[in-house]
């Protein structure tokens, strides 16, 4: 869904940020659908960048690793940018900061891509979708006491917001036709474009 919401803009080729590049799995995507993309791949971890290369295998070459966080990118302009399963660890203000800086590094009309956990906050929602989350995981498999401490630890460690606060963080960083694109149980994805 990612690769063909980038693709309506970036030209063939175009470059990519991919912001929170783990060990590499969706940049290995984008690679072998678009050989003409260079791609940006941004991540704290040194091993998952280090991860991220053997993924890559030959089409590495064609991705610029860089250590760190937002401010680690380089400047661009880039014709898109990715930030998926991330955006859910930064508390309120860095994520802000982040989709402000991600804005900045972007050509006019740019697409920018996130997905992560949002879901409603207020008065018993929260139990209730992450309770879903659980018994989606357990019909999937998970053992239930897994699914359960899985639970606790989004509970507890992650800064959740609501999809209204994530779509508004967009718009506030300047974003346009910010659009939901995907929405599975506590997980939701949106595409904006700068403008």
């Amino acid at each position: 869904m990612t690769g063909l919401l980038l693709a309506e803009r970036v030209p063939d080729e175009g470059h990519v940020l991919v912001l929170g590049a783990g060990g590499g799995l969706e940049l290995k995507v984008f690679a072998e659908a678009h050989p003409g993309w260079r791609l940006c791949g941004v991540d704290p971890s040194a091993e998952m960048l280090g991860l991220a290369e053997r993924t890559l295998g030959p089409l590495a070459p064609r991705v610029d690793f860089h250590q760190g966080y937002i401010g680690s990118a380089p400047a661009g302009p880039f014709d898109g940018a990715t930030c998926l399963l991330t955006l859910h660890f930064l508390p309120e203000e860095e994520r802000r900061r982040t989709v402000a800086e991600v804005h900045q590094r972007l050509k006019p009309g740019a697409p920018f891509v996130i997905a992560h956990h949002s879901f409603p906050q207020q008065d018993g929602e929260k139990a209730k979708w992450l309770a879903r989350y659980a018994a989606f995981a357990v019909a999937a498999g998970v053992p239930a006491p897994k699914a359960q401490n899985a639970v606790t630890a989004i509970s507890d460690r992650l800064p959740l917001l609501s999809p209204e606060q994530d779509e508004a963080i967009l718009r506030e960083a300047g974003f346009s036709d910010v659009a939901l694109f995907y929405a599975g149980f506590t997980f939701r994805g949106w595409v904006g474009y700068r403008a």
